[in-house]
């Protein structure tokens, strides 16, 4: 039998594998206080990828309709809406997962849940090479940077955009787009 990774709603009952998994993939994790608080929030989006029959062979990505956790975590995200703007706050891949579909299987879910013309942004470790690449497949710009946004070493973020304009190719439907330095 394979494994395969379902798509689902993040339950409180997650909480516990997604921060470890977030301890594991982040140098300055968020805590389960941050976590509770994205999910009481009646308008985000919080997913999670769950590996489904057998985690030791593998396995393949698959849509899931459940909301109820049964097998293990393998990554999640955590996106919110600010008006007409969602933002994806948090997602991570169990650092032993990475490079199989997870993180790309999660993003084609988030954008069945918010719609394909919805506008998304994003904030981005400059050396995360692997993420913005994941990130500019799925049509988000660079518009911009965010200096010394990170705490624990001063890195300066990206700042991502996935809009209709974007998609073709352009910033011009994104305030105050500016010089990435």
């Amino acid at each position: 039998m394979s494994a395969e990774v379902a798509i689902r709603r993040l339950a409180y009952a997650d909480l516990p594998q997604v921060v470890a998994i977030e301890r594991r993939a982040f140098p300055a994790p968020w805590s389960l206080a941050m976590f509770v608080l994205e999910l009481s929030k009646p308008s985000g989006v919080p997913l999670v990828a769950e590996i489904v029959g057998d985690p030791a062979s593998g396995g393949h990505v698959a849509a899931s309709g459940t909301t109820r956790p049964s097998g293990e975590v393998a990554g999640y995200l955590i996106c919110s809406r600010f008006d007409t703007v969602w933002h994806l706050m948090d997602i991570a891949v169990d650092p032993g997962r990475q490079r199989r579909g997870i993180g790309s299987a999660m993003l084609r879910a988030l954008l069945g849940e918010v719609g394909e013309d919805a506008r998304l942004t994003l904030e981005v470790r400059r050396s995360n090479a692997g993420a913005i690449a994941l990130y500019e497949r799925f049509g988000f710009l660079v518009a911009g940077t965010r200096r010394r946004y990170y705490a624990d070493n001063g890195e300066d973020a990206l700042i991502m955009w996935r809009t209709p304009a974007t998609l073709r190719g352009a910033l011009d439907d994104i305030p105050a787009a500016g010089p990435v330095r």
